[in-house]
Order: C-alpha cells, then structure tokens, then sequence
C-alpha cells in the first residue's frame, strides 16, 4: 500500500513510528529522572540549600549528670534547631514509651518535628528523616559510640535504628 493512499482515520507508518519515537524518548526521560530521585533519597543525598520540613524546635531529654548530651544540643543549635534541654532520670522509662528497646538505650532522647530521636544521631540523618517523614516514631543511635556529634574521640561507622512497629530495623548506616 502507498503511504500516500492510506484509508481516512488511518496514521502513515512513519508518522506512527515518529510518534512512538517521541514517546519513548519522553518516557526514557522521566524514568531517569525518577530513578535519579529515588536513588538520591535513598542514599541520603539533597540540597544543601533545601531547609528540612518541621525543623525548627526540639526538646532533648537528657540524664541531669550527662555532659555530651550538652555537646548534642549545642550541635543541633548550630544545624538550625531551637534546643530546649530537660533534665529528667526517667530516659529508661521515656524510652519504652516511644518504643526503644531497653537493649538499645540510647544516651538521650530528642523530640523533633514528631519524630523520636534517640542518641547522638548526625544531622544528616535526622534531616534525611525529616525530608522523607516516613511513618515511624522515630530513629535512634544506642550507646554512646566515640566520634559522633557531641562525643569526642574518633568516628566510627554507625548504625542507625528505626523505631515503630516491631524490631527495630536499619534506618541509616553512616
């Protein structure tokens, strides 16, 4: 058949082919793309520009003899935060309540935007978690390991948990 004879309703074969081009070149562009955010969120990756949403003011409770969770607020200050601290004996007891595992004490728990934030977590994982708002109580760092944001000595990796509904899982190694 002619190209030039087509029946009425009917496209030509090569502005079919040149439509299906098309198409796919705009579906092969936003699937990069996509794929580029979601490998981004994932990884911990955003703007240095971007501001965090929620962040703003948080309130860390802390053991009334406990120095570095001192060290922690002044750190969070810097990151943007407006850090209320509060002295309180009960963390074991808050810990539970929010759903830390008593073998996953973490040296103090901070409230931030809604979330729980036990232990000396960095700041780019707490803004990570407050970018994605993902549906969890909240992450935590147990103990209190050497190197990180209000401890001195030197860093080491760290593993950070989600907490929620059951087992604490991996939220963040850093």
């Amino acid at each position: 058949m002619n190209a030039s004879k087509t029946k009425p309703g009917r496209t030509r074969p090569q502005a079919k082919k040149s439509l299906l081009s098309r198409r796919n070149m705009l579906i092969g562009i936003a699937g990069v793309a996509g794929g580029a955010a979601v490998i981004g969120g994932t990884t911990g990756v955003f703007s240095s520009n971007a501001q965090p949403a929620g962040a703003g003011a948080v309130t860390l409770y802390k053991n009334p003899q406990c120095d570095c969770c001192e060290g922690y607020a002044a750190y969070l200050r810097k990151n943007g935060f407006a850090v209320k601290v509060i002295p309180t004996n009960d963390l074991t007891v808050m810990g539970e309540k929010y759903g830390i595992p008593a073998s996953q004490d973490p040296c103090h728990i901070s409230l931030i935007a809604g979330y729980v934030v036990g232990g000396h977590v960095p700041f780019e994982v707490v803004k990570r978690l407050l970018f994605e708002r993902p549906q969890i109580t909240g992450i935590n760092l147990p103990g209190m390991p050497t190197g990180t944001p209000g401890m001195s000595g030197p860093k080491m990796q760290l593993t950070i948990y989600e907490i929620g509904k059951g087992s604490p899982k991996v939220y963040a190694t850093v």
